[in-house]
């Protein structure tokens, strides 16, 4: 076991690595009543295509999140229904990129985490369970299609990249989930549900020797390595699609404007574009910025108006939305606006005072143990070294947000999706 601790942000984190290959996190919050585990797989949404056994697998879209929503069950019942019964407050989630299964709680910290281990790692599909699966997985994606925040964002992703699987619905269509079968359930989850591809984040009181102690007796003694997927062909910088339009059961139309970057391959250099997107978003036109009280004060954002950065493997962008009167018009002005900082650069007292207040940000969510674990386990799985953070902060300067301006905005790598209501302008 190593212990280190990061004096600016004054984080302890204990790791181990076991001898199948699964990573350990613990962060020891001593004192606190409260604890949190989170075990999750390099698995997600995007991963359609992998290679394993010797051959290169295709499956249906949606199997990651199928998968999430059968392991659950097990030859005795339910998980769910055991993690409840024992002071837990248990749950699960499908990303692009990665899949977990977590639970909170303040008592029976041990029995829940073997419980949490036992039924990640030993799965149990029938086909009666697998058909009825299908009806309740495609109600869900129902509703998420009738959903307008859904569509704007996934009608984004598909104009921003032409080929790159974060275009795709995390649940699958009702067409591709209907050739999900248990056999392609057991076969993904050999894949990728083995302790060389998972990690395993605890916060809070506990002890550590019973952590390593419950993952040594309970999961498989040998890992299998990284799963090779393919992603398809190689994104160009430009986007897919500039604009994209869908008319919904909506008052007022919503918005989400997407600027694709290029994305290191290096970990530090991850990173680092991470820092500096979210700096750049914050000073371009987040809620302290000249343009976010200019666009208000025009009526063209209310209080609904987001932006930040996002990564997947691959994958990296800015994104900024909510409601507004006049998208295109919005648009317009804040793609000008990132042409005026390019060029006359960024006011000093405002971006020094953006940047301490985006690094406060930054150290007041690793409060929420949630944040801890789930972060934790997606830098692993992104080979990042999420602790660097402070120092890396550090070497941004402001001169590096007007270069980022001015590189990575553009009209030829920007896309806007806009979701009316139906019936305007009829």
């Amino acid at each position: 076991m190593i212990r280190t601790h990061y004096e600016p942000i004054q984080e302890t984190v204990l790791t181990e690595t076991l001898e199948n290959g699964l990573k350990i996190f613990i962060f020891p919050k001593e004192g606190y009543s409260k604890n949190f585990a989170f075990f999750a797989t390099n698995y997600g949404g995007m991963d359609t295509r992998f290679f394993y056994d010797r051959a290169w697998r295709d499956t249906p879209m949606g199997v990651a999140h199928f998968l999430e929503h059968k392991m659950f069950d097990t030859k005795d019942g339910n998980a769910l229904q055991i993690l409840s019964a024992n002071g837990a407050s248990p749950n699960a989630f499908t990303g692009a990129a990665i899949t977990g299964y977590y639970f909170e709680g303040t008592e029976g910290f041990q029995e829940n985490l073997e419980t949490l281990l036992s039924f990640v790692s030993e799965p149990y599909f029938t086909k009666e369970s697998v058909d009825k699966e299908q009806g309740i997985i495609g109600q869900e994606i129902q509703m998420i299609e009738d959903n307008p925040n859904w569509q704007v964002y996934m009608r984004l992703m598909a104009a921003l990249y032409q080929e790159y699987p974060v275009r795709n619905s995390v649940a699958g269509s009702q067409e591709s989930i209907a050739q999900i079968t248990e056999e392609t359930l057991y076969q993904c989850h050999a894949a990728f549900y083995h302790p060389s591809n998972m990690v395993l984040c605890v916060a809070g009181d506990v002890n550590p020797k019973h952590v390593f102690d419950a993952a040594k007796k309970i999961l498989p003694k040998e890992g299998k390595g990284r799963i090779a997927r393919d992603y398809g062909k190689p994104e160009r910088p430009r986007v897919h699609e500039k604009d994209t339009t869908l008319a919904m059961e909506v008052s007022t139309p919503i918005f989400q404007l997407g600027v694709k970057l290029i994305p290191p391959e290096d970990g530090r250099e991850r990173l680092r574009q991470k820092l500096l997107g979210e700096l750049v978003c914050e000073t371009w036109m987040g809620t302290s910025s000249p343009l976010y009280a200019k666009l208000y004060e025009e009526g063209l954002i209310n209080q609904s108006f987001f932006c930040g950065y996002e990564a997947y493997p691959g994958a990296s962008f800015l994104i900024a939305g909510g409601e507004s009167r006049d998208p295109a018009a919005l648009r317009e002005a804040i793609l000008s606006e990132a042409e005026r900082l390019a060029k006359e650069g960024v006011d000093e007292t405002l971006f020094s005072r953006l940047k301490k207040a985006v690094y406060g940000n930054q150290v007041r969510s690793l409060n929420s143990f949630e944040y801890l674990c789930v972060e934790q386990a997606r830098a692993y799985f992104a080979e990042e070294d999420l602790w660097i953070f402070p120092q890396m902060y550090d070497t941004i300067l402001k001169e590096d947000v007007e270069k980022a301006l001015h590189d990575w905005v553009d009209q030829e790598r920007t896309a806007l999706s806009v979701i009316t209501p139906k019936g305007a302008g009829e």
